[in-house]
């Protein structure tokens, strides 16, 4: 098995310093040491993919590297008795696809305590379009109801709500019965928010506030962030009395501009939102909503599948703001 050559991704560090990504032939026996080799049917892209694809060294210290935080595939080898060959598993998060070898690779070698059995009801391409995204959004609905936040307690905002995050958010807070407003800087988008289920869209312009003052007319009962930055900390202005705030992403900046005010005098709770880290207790108790009380059936409304060859210029698309929903790749095509 380890001369057995795969098809994967590999972006390389050129001598001027420019990142070039290829589609070329690797050896399973160059993977990295671990105790289950998985040949990988689907990954999907996510947004710290397209960093490790572009040489974002602050995801990715070392290159060449194979990107891909999501893998959905068969075990082929395990030294962990928890995992047959023929065993149907997912991987999101930990260091897959940052420092180790991920899923845009036609086979990866993991630890054990990394891998999840693929739910009984969920087919590993429905499982890539959740992948790391819809994790991360099951995930911040999890935390908003651990603090009780219920569907009477007003309207759940969601930031980004077109990308993988966000749609994911929409739908899976829809599907529970809450209200939810999108927020988005994709007008032409509003069609396809509704189809997932906002009740309310509004442009991101809306969450720029400017005015200086530490907190604004209360509006939210509830945040998805998946934004960061000036949106966050116009939301949580913005939040109502014992609002809860779930924040996940800093696309739109890594400063919060923000004063003590929300979280004192209205006692709003802000939320941290780490998928990549999540205890595996908490990670299955996540995986096995998503597969079903909330499993969605827009799944297909959701995503669209490309192959390796694709997969290059959707990063740059991604990394250009002009994706809208999940892109899953199926490493047979």
């Amino acid at each position: 098995m380890k001369t057995k050559t795969f098809r994967a991704m590999v972006v390389e560090e050129r001598e001027d310093k420019r990142f070039v990504r290829t589609i070329r032939q690797r050896r399973v026996g160059d993977l990295p040491e671990g105790d289950v080799l998985i040949e990988v049917h689907y990954s999907s892209l996510n947004y710290k993919d397209a960093l490790s694809a572009s040489g974002n060294k602050g995801v990715t210290r070392q290159y060449p590297h194979t990107p891909g935080v999501d893998a959905a595939g068969e075990v082929v080898e395990s030294t962990d008795t928890r995992f047959k060959p023929g065993a149907q598993v997912v991987v999101t998060g930990y260091d897959l696809g940052m420092n180790t070898d991920g899923g845009f690779g036609q086979f990866i070698r993991v630890p054990a305590d990394w891998v999840v059995p693929l739910p009984a009801t969920l087919s590993p391409q429905e499982s890539m379009v959740y992948g790391t995204a819809g994790f991360t959004a099951a995930l911040s609905v999890f935390r908003l109801q651990e603090l009780d936040l219920t569907p009477d307690k007003g309207v759940i905002l969601v930031t980004g709500a077109t990308g993988g995050v966000g749609s994911i958010a929409v739908s899976l807070l829809t599907k529970a019965e809450y209200r939810v407003c999108a927020a988005t800087g994709k007008e032409t988008e509003a069609d396809y928010l509704r189809d997932l289920g906002a009740a309310d869209i509004i442009p991101r312009s809306e969450l720029l506030d400017t005015s200086g003052r530490p907190m604004l007319k209360a509006r939210w009962g509830g945040v998805v962030d998946t934004v960061g930055g000036a949106v966050l900390a116009t939301a949580i202005k913005s939040a109502q009395p014992h609002a809860v705030i779930t924040t996940c992403g800093n696309v739109g900046g890594a400063e919060l501009p923000i004063t003590v005010y929300p979280f004192i005098l209205r006692g709003v709770s802000l939320l941290g939102v780490d998928s990549a880290a999540c205890p595996m207790a908490k990670r299955l108790q996540v995986w096995e909503k998503i597969s079903g009380p909330w499993k969605l059936k827009n799944l297909d409304r959701l995503s669209a599948e490309i192959s390796l060859d694709e997969l290059d210029a959707d990063i740059d698309r991604m990394l250009q703001g002009q994706l809208t929903g999940r892109k899953v790749v199926n490493l047979s095509k």
